[in-house]
Protein backbone atom coordinates (compact mmCIF):
# COMPACT_ATOMS: atom_id res chain seq x y z
CA UNK A 1 0.00 0.00 0.00
CA UNK A 2 1.21 3.20 -0.55
CA UNK A 3 0.12 6.81 -0.44
CA UNK A 4 0.88 9.90 -2.45
CA UNK A 5 1.91 13.75 -1.44
CA UNK A 6 2.95 16.79 -2.41
CA UNK A 7 6.97 16.98 -1.99
CA UNK A 8 8.16 19.44 -0.02
CA UNK A 9 11.75 20.94 -0.13
CA UNK A 10 12.88 18.77 3.04
CA UNK A 11 12.10 15.58 0.20
CA UNK A 12 15.05 16.82 -2.18
CA UNK A 13 18.05 14.30 -0.80
CA UNK A 14 15.17 11.48 -1.08
CA UNK A 15 13.70 12.19 -4.21
CA UNK A 16 17.59 12.46 -5.74
CA UNK A 17 18.70 9.16 -3.87
CA UNK A 18 15.69 7.62 -5.87
CA UNK A 19 15.99 9.56 -9.18
CA UNK A 20 19.27 7.72 -9.50
CA UNK A 21 18.37 4.94 -8.96
CA UNK A 22 15.50 4.37 -10.68
CA UNK A 23 17.16 5.88 -14.15
CA UNK A 24 20.25 3.31 -13.71
CA UNK A 25 18.85 0.62 -16.20
CA UNK A 26 18.18 3.30 -18.75
CA UNK A 27 21.51 4.49 -18.60
CA UNK A 28 22.48 1.01 -18.82
CA UNK A 29 19.81 0.56 -21.85
CA UNK A 30 21.29 3.34 -23.77
CA UNK A 31 25.10 2.59 -22.59
CA UNK A 32 24.85 6.15 -21.52
CA UNK A 33 26.15 6.78 -17.50
CA UNK A 34 25.71 10.77 -18.09
CA UNK A 35 21.53 10.80 -19.45
CA UNK A 36 20.42 14.01 -17.53
CA UNK A 37 18.56 12.53 -15.17
CA UNK A 38 21.39 11.03 -13.60
CA UNK A 39 23.76 13.95 -14.10
CA UNK A 40 20.98 16.50 -12.54
CA UNK A 41 22.35 17.88 -9.29
CA UNK A 42 20.84 18.10 -6.05
CA UNK A 43 20.74 21.51 -5.73
CA UNK A 44 18.22 21.53 -9.12
CA UNK A 45 15.78 19.42 -7.42
CA UNK A 46 16.02 21.67 -4.06
CA UNK A 47 15.52 24.35 -6.49
CA UNK A 48 12.49 22.70 -8.33
CA UNK A 49 11.22 21.71 -4.62
CA UNK A 50 11.53 25.31 -3.47
CA UNK A 51 9.07 26.59 -6.37
CA UNK A 52 5.84 27.56 -5.20
CA UNK A 53 4.73 26.74 -9.23
CA UNK A 54 5.97 23.24 -9.69
CA UNK A 55 3.79 19.99 -9.21
CA UNK A 56 6.04 18.09 -7.55
CA UNK A 57 5.02 14.57 -6.08
CA UNK A 58 5.76 11.47 -4.12
CA UNK A 59 4.71 8.11 -3.37
CA UNK A 60 5.15 6.98 -0.18
CA UNK A 61 4.71 3.57 0.79
CA UNK A 62 4.97 2.96 4.87
CA UNK A 63 8.33 5.45 6.21
CA UNK A 64 9.92 5.00 2.67
CA UNK A 65 9.61 7.63 -0.54
CA UNK A 66 9.51 4.96 -3.77
CA UNK A 67 8.11 7.43 -6.04
CA UNK A 68 7.68 10.70 -7.61
CA UNK A 69 7.11 12.77 -10.62
CA UNK A 70 7.07 16.74 -11.47
CA UNK A 71 5.05 18.69 -13.55
CA UNK A 72 4.81 22.50 -14.85
CA UNK A 73 2.85 24.15 -17.64
CA UNK A 74 3.28 26.05 -20.90
CA UNK A 75 0.43 28.20 -22.31
CA UNK A 76 -2.25 25.62 -22.11
CA UNK A 77 -0.04 22.05 -21.96
CA UNK A 78 0.82 19.90 -18.81
CA UNK A 79 4.40 18.39 -19.41
CA UNK A 80 5.05 16.18 -17.00
CA UNK A 81 9.13 14.92 -16.17
CA UNK A 82 10.76 12.68 -14.17
CA UNK A 83 8.66 9.78 -13.25
CA UNK A 84 10.74 7.61 -11.21
CA UNK A 85 9.79 4.71 -9.08
CA UNK A 86 12.03 2.79 -6.90
CA UNK A 87 13.52 -0.08 -9.00
CA UNK A 88 12.65 -2.90 -6.53
CA UNK A 89 8.85 -1.26 -5.93
CA UNK A 90 7.94 -1.38 -9.64
CA UNK A 91 4.39 -3.03 -11.39
CA UNK A 92 2.67 -2.18 -8.38
CA UNK A 93 0.65 0.53 -9.56
CA UNK A 94 2.65 3.69 -8.33
CA UNK A 95 3.69 5.01 -11.80
CA UNK A 96 0.14 4.35 -13.45
CA UNK A 97 -1.07 6.40 -9.98
CA UNK A 98 1.56 8.97 -10.19
CA UNK A 99 0.28 9.66 -13.61
CA UNK A 100 -3.05 10.21 -13.00
CA UNK A 101 -3.06 12.19 -9.56
CA UNK A 102 -0.36 14.78 -11.59
CA UNK A 103 -2.86 14.84 -14.50
CA UNK A 104 -5.73 15.47 -11.58
CA UNK A 105 -3.48 18.53 -9.96
CA UNK A 106 -2.60 20.53 -13.31
CA UNK A 107 -6.41 20.04 -13.91
CA UNK A 108 -7.09 21.36 -10.42
CA UNK A 109 -4.64 24.05 -10.93
CA UNK A 110 -4.95 25.02 -14.51
CA UNK A 111 -8.78 23.66 -15.82
CA UNK A 112 -7.39 25.31 -19.21
CA UNK A 113 -5.27 22.83 -19.94
CA UNK A 114 -5.59 21.12 -23.24
CA UNK A 115 -3.19 18.35 -23.18
CA UNK A 116 -0.65 16.92 -21.53
CA UNK A 117 2.92 16.11 -22.89
CA UNK A 118 6.17 13.83 -21.69
CA UNK A 119 8.93 11.75 -23.31
CA UNK A 120 10.60 8.72 -22.50
CA UNK A 121 13.46 6.97 -23.88
CA UNK A 122 12.63 4.84 -27.50
CA UNK A 123 14.36 1.88 -26.09
CA UNK A 124 11.93 1.80 -23.01
CA UNK A 125 8.84 -0.15 -24.32
CA UNK A 126 7.42 -0.80 -20.93
CA UNK A 127 7.07 3.01 -20.45
CA UNK A 128 5.76 3.96 -23.74
CA UNK A 129 3.12 1.00 -22.97
CA UNK A 130 2.47 2.71 -19.84
CA UNK A 131 1.67 6.13 -21.44
CA UNK A 132 -0.22 4.55 -24.49
CA UNK A 133 -2.75 2.67 -21.61
CA UNK A 134 -3.58 6.20 -19.94
CA UNK A 135 -4.38 7.72 -23.72
CA UNK A 136 -1.00 9.53 -24.14
CA UNK A 137 -0.12 8.92 -28.44
CA UNK A 138 3.49 9.75 -29.92
CA UNK A 139 4.06 12.54 -31.63
CA UNK A 140 7.41 12.23 -32.90
CA UNK A 141 10.92 11.24 -32.14
CA UNK A 142 13.96 13.28 -31.37
CA UNK A 143 17.54 12.02 -32.25
CA UNK A 144 19.19 13.65 -29.16
CA UNK A 145 22.30 11.65 -29.43
CA UNK A 146 23.64 8.79 -31.80
CA UNK A 147 22.75 6.07 -29.39
CA UNK A 148 19.35 8.39 -27.79
CA UNK A 149 15.91 8.89 -30.02
CA UNK A 150 13.74 10.34 -27.56
CA UNK A 151 9.23 9.61 -28.19
CA UNK A 152 7.46 12.65 -27.01
CA UNK A 153 4.06 11.49 -26.52
CA UNK A 154 0.77 13.62 -25.87
CA UNK A 155 -2.42 13.40 -24.11
CA UNK A 156 -5.26 15.60 -25.59
CA UNK A 157 -7.72 16.58 -22.08
CA UNK A 158 -11.56 17.25 -22.54
CA UNK A 159 -12.23 20.37 -21.21
CA UNK A 160 -13.44 20.75 -17.58
CA UNK A 161 -16.52 21.98 -17.56
CA UNK A 162 -16.74 25.20 -15.81
CA UNK A 163 -18.88 26.13 -12.65
CA UNK A 164 -19.85 29.80 -13.75
CA UNK A 165 -22.72 30.79 -11.41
Amino acid sequence: MFDIYPATPDDAGEIFTLQRAAYVDEAQAYGDPFILPLTEGLSRIEGLLADEAALVLKVVAGHRLVGAVRAGTTETTGVVGRLVVAPDQRRRGIARALLTRVERDLRERRPDLTALTLFTGAQSPENQRLYRALGYAETHRERVADHLVMVHMRKELERVASSGR
